[in-house]
This record gives C-alpha cells, sequence and structure tokens, in this order.
C-alpha cells in the first residue's frame, strides 16, 4: 500500500486503522465491502472425542412389528439409513417382562427372556430383536442394552414396576445380564455396552412403566459383579453407570457414594438431564468427573413443554431449536461425548392424523414432545402405517449424519457472535454447525468462523434445517484459506462440511 502524506489522512487509511482494532476485537472486514464481520475461531486443541448421536428402541418396536415388512424397513432407512438419522447409537431395552405395568400407561413393556431362574427363552422378544437386529446389519457403532427394571424374581417386589433391585439378588441379577450379552452375541447381534440400572431414583411405584430403584451405594456392588460376570461370559460387552435422572440434585450429589469405588469398571459415566441443568451446573459436572477419565455420555432427554418437564407435542422449528441448544449445552459446557434422545418413535401425538390433517404439524397440549417421529395411536383400527417426521428428526440429522464417532470437537470462542457455533474435527476434514436462536423478525446472521488447519478445505456441502427446510442443500458460504464465511437465518440449524484437500 502506498504510505500516506504526512500531512493528510486518506480514507484508506483510516479504513486500514479501523480494521486492525477491530481483528483485535474478534472481528474483521469483509474483503467485498466496509461490513463487519464477526469472526468465531476455533481452538486448535480438541476436547472431548464424540461417541455418538442416538435414541432408544423403547416400548416402539411392539407396535411396529405389527405393521407390514415393506413399513418396518421404512422405519429402519429412517432411523439407521444415510437419507434418515444414520443413528450412531441405538439403544435396546432389556425388558423385565411388564408384570403389574398399567396398559392405560401407553407404554408396552417389552417382554423378558428370563422364564425361571436359569431358564430363558430367547424367541420372547421378536419385536426387539427384529429392530436390534436392523441396527447391526445396517452396522449402527455403538449398541447398547439397557434395563429399565429387572425381572420380579431380582426385586423386593413382585412387579417390574416399583420397588428396589433385592441386594441379595445383585449377583444373580448380573449372571442375567451377562447371559444375556453372552447369547445375544452367539446370533450376532453383539451389545457394546450395558447399562444395569435406568434412572435408579425412582421406583416408578405408579407402574406407568417398568422401573426400579437402586440405593447409591448397591450401585457400587451391581457395577463390580456385572463387570466378573461379563469377563467371564462376555468379555467385549462394556458397561455404562448409572444413569442418573438428574445431574445437580442426583448425579453430583450422589457419585462419591458408588463411583469412586468402581470407576474403573465402566467404560462410560451416564446421565439424564431432567433437571435441564444450567451451563453452570454441566460445567461443575464437567469438573468432577475429570478425575475419573471417563467420557460422560448424556443418555436420554425429552419432554420439555416451553418451561420445564411436562405435557405437549410440538413438532415445530421451535422445539427442534430447543434440542439443538441442549445439545450444545451437554456437549461444550458438559463435556459429553454422545448425546442420546428418548424414544426414536412415538404414538403420543395426542390426536389423529387421519381425523385431522394439521394434527402431525401443529403444536397441541394433549401429546409429548418424547418422539423424534410419530406414528398413528389408532394404527391398529385405521391402518395407518404413516410416520410422520418432526423438525427435531431433521435437526438431530443435522449432527448423527454429519458428526461421527471418533470426530473430536473444538471449542469456539468469540464474544461478539450472536450463534452458538460448534467445530468437528476428523481425518478427513471439519464440520461446523450454527445454530441460530434469533426470533424470526431477526434478519440473517452472517460471521466469519477462522479454522486452525495447515490444510486447504473445501466446502463440500452445506444442510439446513429451518421453519421451511428439513436438511436442505444451500448455498452462498465459501471457505477462504482458514476462514469460512456464513449466513444463516434466524431459527435455524446449519451443517458445513469441509473437506482437507
Amino acid at each position: 500500500m502506498r504510505r500516506p502524506m504526512a500531512r493528510v489522512l486518506s480514507m484508506a487509511g483510516v479504513i486500514v486503522l479501523v480494521s486492525v482494532v477491530l481483528v483485535a476485537c474478534g472481528q474483521t472486514v469483509d474483503s467485498s465491502s466496509t461490513a463487519l464481520v464477526p469472526t468465531g475461531y476455533v481452538t486448535a486443541a480438541g476436547q472431548q472425542t464424540i461417541a455418538g448421536f442416538g435414541a432408544s428402541g423403547a416400548w416402539w418396536p411392539h407396535d411396529l412389528y405389527q405393521w407390514s415388512a415393506a413399513n418396518q424397513k421404512k422405519a429402519e432407512e429412517l432411523l439407521f439409513g444415510p437419507k434418515g438419522l444414520e443413528l450412531s447409537v441405538y439403544r435396546y431395552n432389556i425388558g423385565g417382562g411388564g408384570e403389574g405395568v398399567h396398559p392405560a400407561g401407553g407404554k408396552t413393556a417389552p417382554p423378558s427372556f428370563l422364564v425361571s431362574p436359569g431358564v430363558y427363552d430367547w424367541n420372547d422378544d421378536p419385536a426387539g430383536l427384529t429392530f436390534l437386529r436392523a441396527a447391526v446389519e445396517m452396522h449402527v457403532p455403538v449398541i447398547i442394552g439397557f434395563v429399565n427394571s429387572a425381572p420380579p424374581e431380582f426385586k423386593t417386589v413382585p412387579e417390574a414396576c416399583g420397588g428396589d433391585l433385592a441386594s441379595n439378588e445383585v449377583e444373580a441379577y448380573t449372571v442375567y445380564l451377562a447371559t444375556i450379552a453372552q447369547h445375544l452375541h452367539s446370533i450376532g447381534l453383539t451389545l457394546d455396552y450395558i447399562s444395569p440400572m435406568n434412572e435408579p431414583d425412582y421406583t416408578f411405584s405408579t407402574c406407568g412403566q417398568e422401573g426400579m430403584a437402586v440405593p447409591p451405594p448397591e450401585r457400587a456392588t451391581v457395577v463390580s459383579d456385572l463387570y466378573a460376570q461379563l469377563q467371564q461370559k462376555a468379555p467385549y460387552t462394556k458397561i455404562i453407570a448409572d444413569e442418573s435422572s438428574q445431574v445437580g440434585p442426583q448425579l453430583l450429589k450422589e457419585y462419591m457414594q458408588w463411583l469412586p469405588q468402581v470407576y474403573k469398571d465402566i467404560a462410560a459415566i451416564a446421565h439424564h438431564t431432567y433437571d435441564f441443568p444450567s451451563a453452570a451446573t454441566l460445567e461443575q459436572m464437567a469438573a468432577d468427573m475429570a478425575q475419573f477419565h471417563k467420557p460422560t455420555w448424556m443418555t436420554e432427554i425429552c419432554c420439555w413443554d416451553g418451561t420445564g418437564y411436562g405435557q405437549q407435542y410440538n413438532p415445530t422449528i421451535s422445539g427442534a431449536m430447543w434440542m439443538a441448544d441442549d445439545i450444545y449445552k451437554d456437549m461444550v459446557d458438559g463435556h459429553d461425548a454422545s448425546f442420546q434422545w428418548w424414544l426414536a418413535f412415538s404414538d403420543a401425538m395426542g390426536c389423529s392424523p387421519l381425523g385431522d390433517p394439521s394434527c402431525a404439524t401443529e403444536i397441541n397440549s394433549s401429546g409429548w414432545n418424547d418422539g423424534l417421529a410419530y406414528y398413528d395411536p389408532n394404527f391398529a383400527s385405521d391402518g395407518n402405517q404413516q410416520i410422520y417426521l418432526t423438525k427435531r428428526f431433521w435437526v438431530m440429522a443435522n449432527f448423527s449424519r454429519y458428526v461421527r464417532p471418533g470426530a473430536v470437537l473444538h471449542k469456539v470462542s468469540s464474544a461478539a457472535i450472536n450463534l452458538r457455533l460448534m467445530a468437528f474435527s476428523d481425518s478427513s476434514g471439519w464440520v461446523v454447525i450454527a445454530i441460530n436462536d434469533n426470533s424470526t423478525g431477526f434478519a440473517a446472521t452472517t460471521v466469519q468462523v477462522s479454522i486452525p488447519t495447515k490444510d486447504h478445505l473445501d466446502l463440500t456441502g452445506a444442510y439446513q434445517t429451518s421453519a421451511t427446510d428439513n436438511l436442505q442443500p444451500v448455498t452462498g458460504s465459501k471457505v477462504h484459506g482458514d476462514l469460512l464465511t456464513i449466513t444463516v437465518p434466524p431459527q435455524s440449524v446449519t451443517t458445513f462440511v469441509l473437506a482437507n484437500r
């Protein structure tokens, strides 16, 4: 640049001076104009390695098993196929038999393989095994077997709901779980992990679903006994625990009663987030769990009604944006390595899609936000085997399709960014996800993302979910050197895929 004369401060000189000051504050100047473009800086050091994104096969397999083979296949493709969610985690529900569970609860409990002590009927869960086999055959990387309740033989009550796991039956219970893992492996359905207790602070005594409590001191015995049994019978299967329902009131208050004794026996510390924890609580969780040198996994969440846990059906982008924000908080603030939604499919629409054409797409207060996709609760009588996709389904696909196991999360820092940005790296390149929470009255937001790489990057695709788009390919973004420039509309989640070359 030509040096300006000392007695004249040229306009070009003013622009350069302003540019230098703004770069120091975390902003740059767009080369095509003098408009200010905020810049987010991706840290070179990675944080946690991602284990995957998933959902559970609880309850709905019983219903979809009654569908035609063609429609079952469509459901499997939606969950596991490359044009659907391509989930990298599937949670298979090891049933307790459902004794005492009320059908009015709408949650059909899976049968138990256990007929009597030491006797098993391996044909007793054809519905669950059908979709488990689909997950395995479609190469889902992570398969978890999780337990809501032990069979009554191992409990303090003669039902698969209410009561505790009996302390004098822990060893027999863990033999039972290891035997299941061993058998499933023998028929080509290997469980990579077992979760022996789900939300162990609750008995679920109302019997709307299976459940049992496991007091905190007893959790260590469950884990250590199960570890010993798996080493003998199924060494290919690891343990996750303890799937506390809440982070602040339960995991953080109780983990010292069991985790220090058995952390070496588990592969991941699993928790739910039904207290909808703040960023500060999740940061405290990350700090407390770091001492054990085990990854943390968020293994269940659902049912946000706009203010907390409650009844509502919201298939719209507002419900999906909440889920995207939850993924961000869990992974960025809590350092969770996995995010797993509760139900893959649900029938809790709160309305009849055949009787009301707007039912599937509008908010109501009678259904539940427990599924990624939904089906007609009256399918058995009206013959409707259609699956209704929510915006949550498509936002999950923004993550699950493109952020695969083994990717590493990198923090994106800049106080000037009015977006939630997440950056992931792997051997092939980078994935950047932009979550724009601004309300629909706001203009689109343009930012730059500075990526710490010496490789040349190609932007191979950008995929957007919004009120009008479902993982729609979008154009207009560009990469130059290590700078990705993006423009994203309000109420949207956009995934940018960058390849090394």
